[in-house]
């Protein structure tokens, strides 16, 4: 194709560029707004949550409102705000990471993107129309059935979760087909950064867990809209079925969220030490066992549902095993910074303040993985606190270690590192103090979900000390944002490697990165490709092609409208009931049909119009690389 035709296949520019995008980068920089944005709501009813609790018998919010908030804090801040967040960091690295200019498939990531936006969305508009889900965000059956909630909110989530989770199912197939097929020559599995493993991982465990939450919601659908029973025991259904099938799902869920994080720690501590990270195999082996053990200890969420001991005591065992391969990764971090020339920048602080957090997580972890104990703590706040460790003190503080570090390279500039360890030290205080003491509320009693406790109880200094914190953690947050705000008005001038001792292929090229990523696509000679070739005196890598003409695929509108289709079908059969008929036929059908058609249609489109994408020619690649061949 002409240099000139090329052009006019390609570029928009404004509102229309984010809109029609494919590309990965821009991609992650829409996860990261999403995902923000989200994380900001899911912080919003944290505090909402934190003010009722702070003195007894406060009536701040209603009973009703407060389930309210506690189910759409907790299925927010999991699915539309944490995962959304790792996808924005691994759509901008990863395949820079491998050597590649773009996803397997560039389309389907901007697909993966605007579903889970509309999914979410669709969750959140919940709270404009009255009808809030409140079965808490594990929907428990019977709970979650219209028996108990007859309102539209559990609809909501049922729906906004299914088309969002188509999302994450397809960008988790799109990560792996990347990675096992886009690897730059010489890159072999053993030679992939640790970042790369854990996404790989991650998506492994995403394409085979997500498969079973689709089923439950499927399920828990067609009990409330279509009047089925699966989950109703006087009609014949198991309400426990439910939690078999959501656990199934959500243990290896909390591991696809821990995991990226422990790849980012890996990069940030290797880094920031000057060191090849420790044991880099072990830490391979361990990603791979947590992700194969993951799905084998769903039933300790279920010790106190009447399982029996035979399965009590192995699902106890195989929880227990699978703090090992966690501990290798802790006591190699250790060893990777032992004798480190270490540099304490806002993301090694982040990353060296994860290691004892997620240390203290996991250590709960264990005590609740003894079923006995577990009949004592299921249910209390000692629960609450265990998970907030593993989760915030785990995976928010490695988001926040990873966008530090690779800041630089997804924006061209570098955040500010006063008010960097400022997020650090307001965020990490708040956060301890948030659930510290919630571990102890819990061996004293307090149950979990309860809108109110009683004075005189001993629960008075510790909920107001908790309350405290979560504000602390608020300040943090809007630490950060000022951060990001302040920086955007500086010019693009990071440099390729920022940091200076970047080991990794993301930081041979220009920050941001190129339309292209790669002019040449780059030879791996070794594990840390990029270390490698500093140590034998280059400056930049051994390109593996000569330089030529790039090819790039087209934007396309089609992703955004076709989850805009599946947000209008959304809506349309969840208030199939309610709408009245037009010539015999439901308002709601109709409106659903139509969501359903504009979808298919746009898939037809897709199938039947070949995108040949377009070239990007020698003379543009030399002009960006300033003349250089």
């Amino acid at each position: 194709m002409a240099h000139a035709n090329a052009h006019a296949v390609k570029r928009y520019t404004g509102l229309m560029d984010w809109l029609t995008t494919v590309d990965h980068k821009k991609i992650g920089i829409l996860y990261l707004i999403a995902g923000g944005f989200f994380f900001l709501i899911g912080g919003l009813e944290a505090i909402l949550i934190r003010i009722q609790l702070w003195m007894p018998q406060n009536d701040f919010v209603s009973a009703n409102t407060f389930n309210e908030l506690i189910t759409m804090h907790g299925t927010t801040m999991i699915f539309l705000a944490a995962m959304p967040l790792l996808f924005a960091l691994m759509n901008a690295v990863v395949p820079l990471q491998i050597g590649a200019r773009d996803v397997a498939f560039p389309f389907v990531n901007a697909l993966g993107f605007w579903t889970f936006l509309f999914g979410g969305l669709l969750l959140n508009i919940s709270w404009l129309t009255g009808h809030v889900p409140d079965a808490g965000w594990t929907a428990y059956a019977p709970l979650a059935g219209t028996t108990y909630s007859g309102h539209h909110g559990m609809d909501y989530y049922v729906l906004g979760l299914q088309i969002a989770g188509i999302g994450t199912l397809v960008g988790g197939i799109n990560f792996l087909v990347t990675i096992i097929n886009m690897r730059a020559p010489g890159m072999t599995f053993m030679r992939m950064p640790l970042f790369t493993w854990t996404a790989f991982i991650t998506s492994a465990l995403i394409l085979f867990a997500f498969p079973a939450l689709t089923v439950g919601l499927a399920a828990l659908m067609f009990d409330r809209i279509f009047d089925a029973n699966f989950f109703d025991p006087s009609a014949g259904g198991n309400a426990v079925l439910w939690e078999h099938i959501f656990w199934i799902f959500g243990h290896p869920e909390v591991y696809i969220l821990i995991l990226p994080a422990f790849g980012i720690i890996s990069e940030v501590v290797s880094t920031f030490s000057r060191k090849r990270l420790f044991g880099y195999s072990s830490m391979v082996f361990a990603t791979i066992l947590i992700g194969f053990l993951g799905f084998m200890v769903w039933a300790h969420h279920m010790f106190t549902t009447g399982l029996g001991p035979v399965a009590n005591a192995l699902f106890s065992i195989a929880t227990m095993l699978i703090a090992v391969p966690t501990g290798i990764k802790i006591f190699n971090w250790l060893f990777t910074m032992w004798g480190g020339s270490i540099k304490f920048t806002t993301a090694n602080m982040f990353a060296v303040g994860f290691i004892p957090t997620f240390v203290m997580g996991g250590v709960t972890g264990v005590m609740l993985a003894a079923a006995p104990a577990d009949f004592q703590y299921h249910d209390t706040y000692f629960v609450v606190a265990h998970f907030h460790y593993v989760i915030v003190g785990g995976l928010v503080l490695g988001l926040f270690a990873g966008l530090h570090f690779w800041w630089p390279k997804m924006f061209g500039r570098m955040l500010n590192e006063g008010l960097g360890k400022l997020t650090f030290w307001t965020f990490f205080i708040g956060f301890h103090l948030t659930f510290f003491v919630q571990h102890f509320l819990g061996l004293m009693g307090m149950p979990r979900r309860i809108w109110q406790y009683l004075d005189g109880m001993g629960f008075n200094e510790m909920n107001l000390i908790s309350t405290i914190g979560a504000l602390l953690m608020g300040v943090g947050t809007i630490v950060f944002l000022l951060n990001v705000l302040i920086t955007s008005f500086k010019p693009k001038n990071a440099p390729n490697d920022p940091w200076e001792d970047g080991r990794t292929l993301e930081w041979t090229i220009p920050s941001p990165p190129p339309e292209y990523n790669f002019a040449q696509t780059p030879l791996v000679r070794g594990y840390d490709a990029y270390w490698k070739e500093k140590e034998d005196g280059h400056s930049s890598m051994t390109p593996a092609e000569p330089i030529g003409p790039i090819h790039m695929p087209s934007p396309s509108i089609l992703p955004f409208i076709m989850s805009v289709g599946l947000f209008i079908a959304g809506f349309g059969f969840m208030y199939a009931k309610d709408w009245g008929y037009v010539g015999g036929i439901k308002i709601g059908l109709i409106v659903g049909g139509a969501g359903l058609a504009i979808t298919l249609f746009c898939m037809l489109l897709r199938s039947v119009i070949d995108d040949h994408g377009f070239h990007i020619e020698e003379e543009e690649i030399l002009k960006d690389m300033g003349g250089k061949a």
